[in-house]
């Protein structure tokens, strides 16, 4: 074996002292992979296809380590990675590595094979990593290197599994058995006030949709931009005193929302001191990064003045005004490339240290006020050292976009761990057909949808299609959540998506394909539900044995149709966004 790295053009390879030198590969990842360690290294078999590789700086310093790996690039289909964005296409060698933190991103991908196998996926021990995955064009391998300072482990997954098992697994080493508490309603449907609303908030307008919400089955109401502000015109600059100016007599208000059986979930811009707030005064003067097109500066987590602001502004909505969580945003602003050195009232050398003492501080008071409030963050922030500080996360905004919503649904699944996934907002247009709003539901239907429509312009067609889809979110809530999650063709943008529970099993259907009814795909089911989302109402059933009793909805959730179908061979015509029920006879 010979050290090849040197081979690779690489144009953005940033400047570094680490040398990888060749090391053995044990078990049967032996001649599949290639590997260079910069460092002492120790290389530990988990299981089978599955390598612990650890590098340390020599000397017990904080000298560069480099963990590097090539596999032949066989039989490949697509690159996962939790970015927006970021699943599909094969990268090349030569691209720019990206740097993961606390606050953007995560320290994990998959290189995903034919049948949606694990053709190598891996994960890290820390948050911040230099990392780079991609095609030789010279060789046709693919190479990954990950690069830290001091000491870096690598978990190297070759195992062959579907990708979804083995991102789970991932995700199941950084928890570490380390228990997160998730309430109850962080995984039922929500309301947003957002797109519905923009910044036109009143007590008026939150109050009568969080009544209407909660007669079609949305149980919590997120009110964001525009509370703290009588301004319309958009931007941050108000950011930063955080005072209910939209909202008077606040827990008053939120009192009567609660009466309506709804919790209540407060927007902030974490990181934003807007330049017509009383807190610019004092606070700007310790700007991270200036955001002059937002009109507001990203202010720096290492200052315990601004992490004792920050805490004290969020903390009041649980604390004084009764409110249920909080929706933390852009916290992926923190993550300024070079930020400035600590000043003499730093206590933090890093952002990210002074972040999690600013996010451990907001979950703390929070959850002393409430135990079972709730804390929303959003992709791209989805490091795992966010969990603790975090009970849900949401895909990053793709307004009126289900596909894209889908995808990022999914790929923050791929990794959450214990967190609740939601959907971006759910909007479309007053004359949307019901057939494509059940589509826009059954695009989400394996996160927790969240709606952003005005409902008191809806239809009765559309108020009855809302109340099925969300009550199948509610009612299957353990089994699209919580059971075996098995999403196929992350080259394709998943066409088709299985969640096996206890006895239930789910599956979500965005193109002509067969549904597989075996229990080696599906599972030892007693019901299983196949959600239509495609216009082609043909669903071909494969792989079972035996007859089933099958039940048709349509998209309002009215029976259209009930019969006894073969489970290999049986075609049940199901209209598009329709629910076909499948029960074993």
């Amino acid at each position: 074996m010979t050290d090849t790295s040197d081979e690779i053009w690489e144009p953005h390879a940033p400047a570094t002292t680490a040398r990888p030198r060749p090391v053995d590969v044990p078990g049967s990842a032996a001649g599949r992979l290639e590997l260079l360690v910069a460092g002492t290294a120790s290389v530990n078999v988990l299981a089978e296809g599955v390598l612990e590789v650890t590098a340390e700086d020599p000397d017990g310093g904080t000298g560069d380590v480099r963990i590097e790996w090539r596999t032949p690039c066989v039989d490949v289909t697509s690159f996962w990675s939790p970015d927006p964005r970021g699943t599909g296409w094969l990268p090349t060698a030569w691209n720019a590595p990206r740097r993961t933190s606390l606050s953007r991103g995560a320290p994990v991908a998959a290189l995903v094979g034919t049948g949606d196998t694990t053709v190598c996926a891996f994960a890290t021990d820390r948050e911040e990593v230099l990392a780079s995955a991609g095609v030789v064009e010279e060789t046709g391998d693919f190479r990954f290197w990950i690069e830290a300072a001091g000491r870096l482990t690598v978990r190297i997954d070759t195992s062959g599994r579907h990708f979804g098992r083995s991102l789970a697994e991932l995700a199941d080493w950084w928890a570490g058995g380390r228990p997160v508490h998730i309430p109850d309603a962080a995984r039922l449907p929500a309301y947003s006030t957002w797109y519905a609303l923009h910044q036109n908030i009143t007590p008026e307008t939150v109050e009568r949709q969080a009544a209407l919400g909660k007669e079609l089955g949305l149980d919590t109401i997120i009110v964001d931009d525009g509370w703290m502000t009588t301004d319309r015109t958009r931007g941050y600059a108000h950011c930063g005193d955080w005072e209910p100016h939209s909202l008077p007599d606040t827990a008053a208000h939120v009192a009567r929302v609660h009466d309506l059986g709804v919790q209540y979930m407060l927007w902030y811009a974490l990181p934003f001191i807007g330049k017509d707030s009383a807190a610019w005064a004092e606070l700007s003067r310790f700007a991270l990064h200036d955001a002059a097109h937002m009109g507001a500066v990203v202010v720096d987590p290492r200052y315990p003045a601004v992490r004792a602001h920050l805490v004290d502004r969020l903390a009041r909505a649980v604390e004084e005004w009764g409110m249920d969580g909080l929706k933390v945003d852009f916290i992926d602003w923190f993550g300024v490339q070079d930020p400035p050195a600590p000043g003499p009232e730093a206590d933090c050398a890093t952002v990210d240290q002074g972040l999690h003492l600013l996010l451990a501080e907001i979950r703390r008071r929070t959850a002393v006020a409430a135990p079972e409030s709730m804390i929303e963050h959003r992709q791209p922030y989805v490091s795992p050292g966010l969990w603790p500080y975090a009970t849900m996360v949401r895909a990053v905004d793709c307004p009126l976009s289900s596909q894209e919503n889908r995808q990022r649904v999914v790929d923050t699944r791929l990794i959450a761990g214990p967190l609740a996934v939601h959907s971006d907002m759910l909007m479309w247009h007053p004359t949307e057909p019901v057939e494509q709003i059940a589509c826009h539901l059954i695009n989400v239907l394996f996160g927790v949808p969240q709606i952003s429509v005005d409902l008191a312009v809806q239809s009765p067609a559309q108020r009855e299609t809302l109340a099925f889809w969300l009550g199948v979110s509610r009612t299957h809530v353990d089994t699209l959540q919580l059971g075996g999650f098995r999403p196929a063709r992350p080259d394709l943008g998943y066409p088709m998506i299985a969640a096996i529970g206890d006895g239930t099993t789910i599956v979500a259907r965005y193109a002509p394909l067969p549904v597989a009814t075996g229990t080696e795909a599906a599972g030892e089911w007693r019901t299983l539900l196949v959600a239509n989302a495609d216009a082609d109402p043909g669903v071909r059933l494969t792989g079972g044995r035996g007859t089933a009793e099958a039940t048709v909805q349509d998209a309002r959730g009215r029976t259209v149709g009930t019969s006894t179908v073969h489970l290999d061979g049986g075609l049940v015509d199901v209209p598009r966004g329709g629910l076909l029920t499948l029960r074993r006879v």
